[in-house]
């Protein structure tokens, strides 16, 4: 009896987890075009509530504050208070997809307690999701679905325990034998490795991939690319060079002799301890505790941003380990970065078409062509540096993984 009632236990647990992994993730909204709450609302919370052009309405209850504001993707707007102490706003009419917001409360940033929190911008947002006709590609759908695990993996490198997600297919516990390609997927700056499966959508896009028979089954692990408190390190930019016969500038007008204010500091992004933490630890333990093909030609690795700055570096160091690379919104390769063009099977690089960098890609993708390695661009439809390019992104680079 006591062993019957651990296993009812254990399994409780184990569905539990899988459903926790799985939060954030909403359904299709039946019908875009009609007013509807967001479908990341905590239950019976009727705001945000989506409007049927795609703008969107927040109320916020703070009947002793003096200014709210609700901040879109970082940006404060100020919302107005009513006679009964709620606040309100209903926004211009918002892209398709995920967006983060949260609210200023007399200056102090608070999440919204109506609706999920997620990560974002090196905090806790809240997100609405405008509806997109042509997304179903990231919806569930009645599909054979894969499992996202939630793993804990002690590395040396770091001299810390890691959390780690991994997104099985479809079939993996059935077909016992079968071994599997794996692609790393790097999240972006302020995130961590919750964000591909709650914004990013992954397991979904994959399941929905698989039933179409567009890709290959594949695993996927997601990270966060932080090693230690020196990630990243601020530094300054080097002074400018002296011009001969030309004094350096004033502190300011008439105050000659003043001391040189310090320049603002900028972010440089060292991701060599994260690698040598993939290669020595991350992988090795991936390898043996799921049924990977342990191999170049079967590793992948792919970010968004931040993410891409990652995979770039680290994939052109270790080009015997990864065979794949795909840069969402962060960059480009050029021909004479890669070592050894036989190692590579493909880059991947896209960007949303109002991002900066969006007219070269194809541009750059050509070049490489020319130059004898296989490379594929793509650029997101009317989409900035956001979630929904990220997605589109992930959809088109799935599909060109581990051909043969």
């Amino acid at each position: 009896m006591k062993k019957l009632l651990i296993s009812v236990v254990l399994l409780v647990m184990t569905v539990s987890i899988t459903c926790m992994a799985q939060s954030g993730q909403a359904s299709n909204v039946i019908n875009a075009d009609t007013a509807h709450v967001s479908p990341y609302n905590l239950s019976g919370a009727q705001f945000p509530r989506i409007e049927a052009d795609s703008r969107v309405t927040f109320r916020f209850v703070a009947p002793d504050a003096q200014k709210v504001q609700v901040a879109i993707n970082n940006v404060p707007y100020d919302m107005v208070k009513g006679s009964d102490g709620v606040w309100s706003f209903t926004s211009e009419p918002q892209d398709k997809g995920y967006h983060n917001y949260w609210m200023v409360v007399d200056g102090a940033i608070v999440v919204d307690p109506a609706t999920n929190a997620f990560i974002g911008y090196g905090r806790m947002c809240n997100g609405f999701e405008i509806s997109d006709p042509d997304g179903g590609f990231y919806q569930l759908r009645d599909v054979p679905h894969g499992d996202v695990l939630i793993k804990n993996y002690y590395s040396e490198v770091a001299r810390s325990w890691r959390h780690i997600f991994v997104y099985t297919p479809p079939e993996y516990d059935k077909n016992l034998t079968t071994r599997y390609p794996v692609l790393y997927l790097q999240h972006g700056g302020g995130e961590d490795e919750r964000v591909w499966i709650e914004m990013g959508r992954t397991n979904l896009i994959l399941d929905n991939l698989i039933a179409e028979g567009k890709i290959k089954p594949f695993i996927v692990v997601m990270e966060t690319s932080a090693v230690g408190p020196q990630f990243p390190r601020p530094m300054r930019p080097a002074a400018p060079a002296a011009i001969p016969g030309q004094q350096p500038a004033a502190q300011a007008p008439g105050a000659p002799g003043a001391a040189t204010p310090p320049a603002p500091q900028r972010f440089r992004f060292s991701f060599d301890q994260y690698a040598d933490l993939m290669i020595k630890d991350m992988i090795p333990w991936v390898d043996k505790n799921f049924r990977t093909l342990p191999d170049q030609p079967h590793r992948a690795m792919s970010g968004l941003s931040m993410g891409a700055m990652c995979t770039k570096s680290v994939t052109l160091a270790h080009l015997d380990v990864f065979s794949h690379i795909g840069l969402f919104s962060g960059g480009m390769i050029a021909p004479d970065e890669i070592t050894d063009k036989s190692k590579v099977k493909l880059v991947f690089m896209s960007y949303g078409s109002r991002e900066r960098g969006s007219d070269g890609v194809k541009a750059a993708a050509d070049v490489l062509n020319q130059a004898g390695i296989k490379s594929a661009s793509y650029v997101s439809p009317l989409t900035a540096h956001e979630w929904q390019s990220w997605r589109r992104s992930l959809y088109e680079f799935a599909q060109l993984l581990f051909k043969d």
